[in-house]
């Protein structure tokens, strides 16, 4: 144990001294602000943490030292010394060219990978000329249609020496295989090509809502991914289990963790039942989580979590290679966290919640930019941004030791509290059937509205602050400059579309989607169909209305 039972008890009876004296005193003159003190999620937080708070830590079994198991003091034993974590600012808006030239611009400032945003069109699988897409082009992101606007997107930026991350899900095979394709033009193999595929589809079922396909046929998609990754693309992470829309879906830290958690154990589940080996697909799993406001909460999480991971990787799953047991995680500030009233106090949210990023050992971040309740980010706004992450690196002095507020009374006593908040949470789970079961019935969504309607009413009541809102209002209108997309960007798009559909090989394509959709029908790997498919200049639609037509489409049932 960390400490003697002796030198507990006489902490006690201190401590207990300290409350009768010198506390009494001290609120009888001063009596606190208010009756309690919690955290972002509502949890109680103690007024002191002592050794008492922590007593039962075993520093080798729930510590342990940087790189090693289980990992709660990071996972590479120089922390952020050896190397910073990866700047990786998510961009896109308009068409490719206007996504592309704004890639050019962040890599020039410091960006160290890139990290694509689609528009709503290209996340639910149709065309940027499809009736359901009226209105939506290039508003969250850049539209996607084909592997024409794949190549133009990456143009002059080679592939075999940058990182791409690519934030979509239900149609996030499709959009990867332009990707693959794209990269071949260029004359890079499918096994150089470095990145991570989001592809979460659980999330969406619980709190993005952006599905199209049930969720076995989409589980089944996931899996092919998994697979064709684990065989062809060694340098690929196939699966970023996501908690960050969990989060922006009004959920609590706990909730965040816990759902995150469950879904990528049921991803290894499914890989598992493929056939594949724990120690041929763990390593290259990935997570992405949000950092909010409450600086100690945050950090506390982000320990957690990599804990929880290696012990299910090695006690559950029994996976024997070391990076197996790795919980390598990308963070982003909250987006739900900023504010269109005095948008410039979005520079100091985003400068705390990425340094406790830092702090709770991301190996990669995005830090929003302050007008994004307003507007896509401007060039100005995304260079600050870009910036606040510089200033933690180069001047804050907190990379120059690992793990800093490890053996935190209060950090320690936090992460074991999160920790057993998320096991009670997989218990629930289980007692529901499991997690697929436990979107069906609506539990997991239940506890995210419950948590975010929570959350509103103490905003709305003030309970809870949030400054130039509910406190320190002022009648400014924001001032600062708005980004404003090419006007003809969308005729443009939709002409390029019409004349790709007129100058490719019709015949090819019709061949590649009739070949698709015997693999969808059938039991093999989708992948390389999806592949072909793009080579011959199927569009996003065509193929997802080929997927939609073999897998049905889901309609998620209304929850008492």
């Amino acid at each position: 144990m960390t400490f003697d039972p002796q030198a507990l008890n006489a902490a006690r009876a201190a401590q207990e001294r300290w409350q009768q004296s010198t506390l009494r005193k001290t609120l009888e003159r001063m009596p606190e602000q208010r009756e309690s003190f919690l955290t972002q999620s509502s949890v109680p937080i103690e007024r002191l943490y002592t050794p008492l708070d922590i007593a039962e830590l075993d520093y080798l079994r729930d510590l342990g030292f940087p790189g090693e198991y289980p990992f709660t003091r990071g996972v590479h034993a120089t922390g952020h010394r050896g190397k910073l974590w990866t700047m990786r600012m998510f961009a896109g808006f308009g068409t490719a060219e206007e996504t592309n030239a704004r890639y050019k611009y962040l890599l020039e400032q410091g960006n160290m990978g890139l990290s694509v945003a689609f528009d709503l069109a290209t996340l639910m699988g149709y065309d940027t000329d499809a009736p359901e897409a009226l209105g939506e082009f290039g508003k969250c992101g850049v539209a996607v249609s084909s592997l024409q606007d794949m190549e133009l997107l990456f143009d002059g930026i080679p592939l075999g020496d940058v990182s791409t991350s690519m934030t979509i899900n239900s149609p996030a095979a499709i959009i990867w295989a332009f990707y693959i394709a794209a990269a071949e033009k260029q004359g890079v193999p499918m096994e150089k090509l470095q990145g991570t595929l989001q592809n979460d589809i659980l999330k969406e079922y619980s709190a993005q809502k952006e599905f199209i396909f049930p969720p076995e046929p989409s589980m089944r998609l996931v899996t092919d991914t998994i697979e064709f990754g684990t065989r062809h693309m060694p340098l690929w992470n196939t699966v970023s289990i996501s908690g960050y829309h969990i989060r922006e879906a009004g959920s609590t830290a706990v909730q965040e963790l816990a759902f995150t958690l469950a879904d990528g154990l049921e991803y290894v589940r499914w890989a598992l039942a493929r056939g594949l080996k724990i120690d041929e697909f763990a390593p290259r799993l990935s997570f992405f989580f949000n950092v909010h406001n409450d600086f100690f909460e945050e950090i506390a999480k982000l320990r957690a979590a990599r804990r929880i991971w290696a012990r299910e990787m090695r006690e559950t799953f029994g996976a024997q290679n070391p990076r197996s047991w790795l919980m390598r995680f990308h963070t982003q500030t909250a987006g739900v966290s900023l504010t269109a009233q005095q948008p410039e106090i979005n520079l100091v949210r985003v400068a705390l919640q990425a340094l406790a990023a830092v702090l709770g050992g991301a190996q990669s971040l995005h830090t929003n930019s302050m007008d994004e309740a307003l507007a896509l980010p401007s060039e100005h706004a995304v260079t600050l941004a870009m910036r606040t992450q510089q200033v933690i690196a180069e001047e804050s002095g907190v990379i120059n030791t690992v793990d800093p507020l490890g053996g935190s009374y209060f950090i320690e006593a936090l992460t074991n509290q999160t920790e057993a908040a998320v096991y009670d949470y997989f218990r629930r789970i289980d007692e529901v059937g499991g997690v697929l079961p436990a979107l069906r019935a609506g539990f997991i969504q239940q506890e995210i509205a419950d948590a975010s309607y929570r959350h509103q009413l103490e905003v709305d009541s003030r309970q809870r602050t949030i400054v130039g809102v509910n406190k320190y209002v002022t009648e400014e209108a924001p001032g600062i400059p708005i980004l404003e997309m090419d006007p003809q960007g969308y005729e443009r798009q939709v002409a390029r579309l019409a004349r790709l559909r007129l100058e490719r090989d019709n015949q090819a394509v019709q061949a590649s989607l009739d070949a698709l959709r015997a693999a969808c029908l059938g039991s093999e790997n989708v992948m390389p169909y999806l592949i072909s498919a793009a080579k011959a200049y199927a569009t996003l639609g065509e193929i997802t209305d080929v997927m939609r037509e073999a897998f049905g489409v889901y309609h998620e049932p209304a929850f008492v």
